[in-house]
C-alpha cells in the first residue's frame, strides 16, 4: 500500500514547525494576499522562502494556497507574487479561480496545480476534467460519501481529502452569505463566518441552525488509504500549533493501525464533539457549537501537547565515516541516502593517555538532538594512538550535518521555469443592446410555461421537464439545469442523454462537473454565476473550454463588470432571491423535522431567509429580492440579464420580466457596495 500524505495547515511559522515536528509530510500555507483565510497571520514572501526551506529540510512539501478569485486590476500583482513564490520553491499552488490557474501557467509553465475544494468538484467526471486540463491534484468537495470518493480516486488524478477540522455549512465555493450580509466574501478570502451566528427555523435566538460540528474521519483513515486517497488534509490555517500538532500525531497513529485519541482531539478543539460528515451517507447528528467545556479542556491539555513538538523531529537516518590518519586532517563524512557531505578538521595529535576510538567517535557523532537526523552506523579508517578532542569532534559533527542539511534542502527544492509574462487584456467589442435580453431561472413547471414566451431562454431543472413543456416552449429556448450537487452521476448522464434526444441541447453549468458531463454529451454549455467568474482571464479560459456564455460573479461591482474584456458573452443576475448557501444538510429538518417544515430560517434580527429543499441538498435564499431590472441601462458590458425565481406566481413572473419592482424590500446586491 502506498503511503498517504499527511497534509497539515499552518497560519504561522510556529504552527509550521509544530506540524513538521509532529510528523506532517506536507504543509499548506497562505500568503499575505490571494489566500482564502485572509484573517490568519499568513506568510510574507520572505517567510514563504523560510517555510519552503524548513519543509524541504524535513523532506516535506509546501503547498501555497492562492485559492481566491481575483479582479483584473490584481492580475499584475498576482503574477509577480506567483513568480516570487516559485523562486522560493513552493511545491504546488492550490487554486480556485480559472483565470488564476491560467496566469500561473503563463508565469511558471511547469508549476504544479492543485484544484481547490472551492472549485466544488464532486464527481469523477469533474475530477477527470481537471486531470485533462493539467491539474496534478483535486481537492473534492467535503460533502462526499465513501462511494464517490472511491470513484474519484480511480480517475488517475491525485486526490486530497479533508479528514479533520471545521466543516462549512455550505459547499465550499458556493457560499455568498458572508458577502451579501457583510460584504466579506468567502471567495475573496474574507469570510465572516455568518453561519456561526444565531439562525432558527422557529425564531429561537439561541439556536445556531447553520453551525456544524467539526469533521473527523480519523477512525476511517485506513479505509480511505486503501481506497487510494493520496493526501489526508487537516483543516485549520487559523488554528493554534497545539491543534495542528495533535491532529497530525493522532492521524499518524490512525494510519499506523492504532486507535486515534478522539478524547484528546475533542479536548483540543471541537464544537460539541465530532461528526463523520457525509462519508457514511447518514448526515445525522452533524450540528454543534463551541461550548464552555470545550474551551476548558483545551486549556488543560496544552502543556501535554507541547511535548509533541518541543524538539526537532527525526526525518532521516545518517551514517558517518571518519578518517583519522597520522599527519592528515581529520575528515568526517555524513551520508543520508544519495546525499553526502564532508567536513575537515585539524591534524590529530598523538594520544598521551586515552586515544580516540570508535566508541568515542560514536558517542560524539550521535549527539544529534538539535537536528532532523537520527544516528545510523559508523565506519572508520583510523590509525592507532591518535586523539581528536571531543570539542573538535562536536564541531565537525555540527559542520557536516549543517552541510548535509543544506544539500537536502537543495535536493528537495523544485526549480521552475519562470517566464517574463505580463498580463494583458485583449481588446474586445463590448455588447450594445438597446434592450437587455432576459433569461429566467424557473423552479416550477408553471413558472417555465409563463416565462417561456417572455424570455430569451428559460433555465429549467432537468427533473421537471416534460412533454407539456416541450409542447409549449421551443426546445432550443430551454437550458437544462442539472442538480447543483450531483449524487447520481451516471443517472444524470442518462437523463441528460434522453433530454438531448428530445431536442434539448443546452446545459446550465454550476460547477466543473457540469462542464465535464456537458462536453462529454456534446451539449451547448452556459455558465452559472456559481462558476465564480470574476475576471477577464477566467472568462476567456471558459470560452476556450467551449462555453457559449457565462453569468458573471454576483460579487462584482458594476465598474468591475464594465472593465472586463472578453469575447465570451457575459450575463448578470438582475432579479430574484440569490442563493446564499448550497447545503447538503437541511437546517430546518435538523431543528424541527420535515413534518413541521417552516420553509425559512430567521436570523438574529428577525429577517426571514427562504429555504428551498430537495432530496439531496437545500438552498438558503436571501431575505430580500435583488432587483436591477429598472437599472439595466447601468449594466455595461453585459449581453443578457438573468432572473432567479423562487416562489413567484404567474402575475409576479410577468411583472418581473416586464421590469416592474417586486413588492417588499429589495436589494441592489453588491453591484454598488462591493466587497471588502
Amino acid at each position: 500500500m502506498k503511503q498517504t500524505e499527511i497534509l497539515a495547515p499552518a497560519g504561522s511559522m510556529e504552527t509550521l514547525r509544530a506540524a513538521l515536528r509532529a510528523g506532517a509530510q506536507a504543509v499548506y500555507i497562505g500568503g499575505k494576499r490571494f489566500s482564502a483565510r485572509s484573517s490568519a497571520a499568513n506568510f510574507s514572501i520572505e517567510e514563504i522562502d523560510e517555510a519552503a526551506k524548513l519543509c524541504h529540510k524535513y523532506g516535506a512539501k509546501l503547498d501555497l494556497a492562492v485559492n481566491t478569485i481575483i479582479s483584473d486590476d490584481e492580475a499584475q500583482d498576482f503574477c509577480e507574487y506567483i513568480k516570487a513564490a516559485a523562486k522560493c520553491g513552493v511545491d504546488a499552488f492550490i487554486v480556485q479561480d480559472w483565470g488564476c490557474a491560467e496566469l500561473i501557467r503563463r508565469c511558471v509553465p511547469d508549476a504544479v496545480l492543485h484544484g481547490s475544494t472551492q472549485m466544488s468538484v464532486h464527481t469523477a467526471a469533474g475530477a477527470a476534467m481537471l486531470k485533462g486540463l493539467g491539474y496534478a491534484r483535486v481537492v473534492p468537495a467535503r460533502e462526499l460519501d465513501r462511494e464517490t470518493i472511491s470513484r474519484i480516486c480511480g480517475v488517475g488524478i491525485e486526490t486530497e481529502i479533508f479528514v479533520h477540522g471545521a466543516l462549512c455549512m455550505s459547499v465550499s465555493g458556493q457560499c455568498y452569505m458572508s458577502a451579501m450580509i457583510g460584504s466579506r466574501s468567502a471567495n475573496r478570502g474574507g469570510c465572516g463566518q455568518a453561519c456561526r451566528l444565531p439562525f432558527s427555523a422557529v425564531g429561537n435566538k439561541e439556536k445556531a441552525a447553520l453551525s456544524l460540528k467539526d469533521l473527523s474521519l480519523l477512525p476511517y483513515a485506513r479505509e480511505l488509504a486503501d481506497m487510494g486517497v493520496d493526501s489526508f488534509k487537516i483543516e485549520g490555517r487559523m488554528k493554534r500549533p497545539e491543534y495542528v500538532a495533535s491532529a497530525v500525531h493522532e492521524l499518524k497513529a490512525a494510519l499506523e493501525g492504532e486507535s486515534p485519541d478522539m478524547k484528546l482531539l475533542r479536548g483540543v478543539f471541537s464544537r460539541g464533539g465530532f461528526t463523520d460528515g457525509y462519508f457514511t451517507g447518514k448526515r445525522q447528528d452533524m450540528f454543534g457549537v463551541r461550548e464552555k467545556d470545550d474551551v476548558i479542556s483545551a486549556h488543560e491539555l496544552i502543556p501535554k501537547i507541547h511535548e509533541l513538538y518541543r524538539f526537532e523531529g527525526k526525518a532521516y537516518t545518517v551514517d558517518f565515516h571518519a578518517v583519522i590518519k597520522e599527519g592528515q586532517p581529520v575528515v568526517i563524512t555524513a551520508v543520508c541516502g544519495d546525499v553526502s557531505a564532508s567536513a575537515q578538521g585539524a591534524i590529530p595529535e598523538k594520544a598521551l593517555n586515552r586515544p580516540t576510538d570508535c566508541d568515542t567517535l560514536a558517542k560524539q557523532l550521535s549527539k544529534l538532538g538539535d537536528t532532523v537526523f537520527s544516528f545510523g552506523k559508523l565506519t572508520a579508517d583510523m590509525d592507532e594512538g591518535l586523539i581528536v578532542p571531543a570539542g573538535k569532534l562536536n564541531e565537525l559533527r555540527r559542520t557536516v550535518t549543517e552541510k548535509l542539511t543544506e544539500l537536502i534542502i537543495k535536493k528537495n527544492t523544485p526549480k521552475y521555469t519562470i517566464s517574463d509574462y505580463v498580463p494583458k487584456l485583449a481588446a474586445a467589442a463590448l455588447p450594445k443592446n438597446e434592450k437587455l435580453p432576459l433569461r429566467t431561472y424557473c423552479r416550477t413547471r408553471q413558472q417555465a410555461l409563463v416565462a417561456g414566451d417572455m424570455s430569451e431562454f428559460i433555465i429549467v431543472p432537468e427533473n421537471i421537464i416534460n412533454e407539456e413543456m416541450l409542447g409549449s416552449v421551443d426546445s432550443d429556448k430551454i437550458i437544462i439545469a442539472p442538480p447543483r450537487f450531483m449524487t447520481d452521476e451516471d443517472g444524470l448522464r442518462d437523463r441528460l442523454t434522453k433530454l438531448k434526444a428530445m431536442g434539448i441541447s443546452r446545459l446550465y453549468c454550476h460547477t466543473p462537473d457540469c462542464i465535464a458531463i456537458g462536453k462529454e454529451l456534446g451539449m451547448k454549455l452556459h455558465g452559472s454565476f456559481t462558476l465564480n467568474v470574476f475576471n477577464s482571464f477566467s472568462a476567456e479560459y471558459l470560452r476556450g473550454l467551449g462555453l457559449e456564455d457565462c453569468i458573471f460573479s454576483v460579487e462584482a461591482t458594476l465598474p468591475q463588470i464594465a472593465a472586463v474584456r472578453t469575447e465570451l458573452p457575459l450575463g448578470a443576475v438582475v432579479y430574484g432571491r440569490l442563493p446564499l448557501m448550497l447545503t447538503r444538510n437541511c437546517p430546518i429538518k435538523n431543528e424541527v423535522g420535515c413534518g413541521k417544515c417552516t420553509k425559512k430560517l430567521i436570523d438574529r434580527t428577525g429577517r426571514e431567509l427562504p429555504v428551498v429543499c430537495t432530496k439531496d441538498y437545500a438552498e438558503v435564499l436571501n431575505a430580500d429580492k435583488l432587483c436591477m431590472t429598472d437599472r439595466s441601462d447601468e449594466l455595461r458590458n453585459i449581453s443578457f440579464g438573468v432572473l432567479y425565481l423562487s416562489d413567484e406566481n404567474d402575475d409576479e413572473v410577468r411583472a418581473a420580466l416586464s421590469g416592474r419592482k417586486p413588492q417588499g424590500t429589495i436589494t441592489r446586491g453588491l453591484y454598488y457596495r462591493g466587497i471588502q
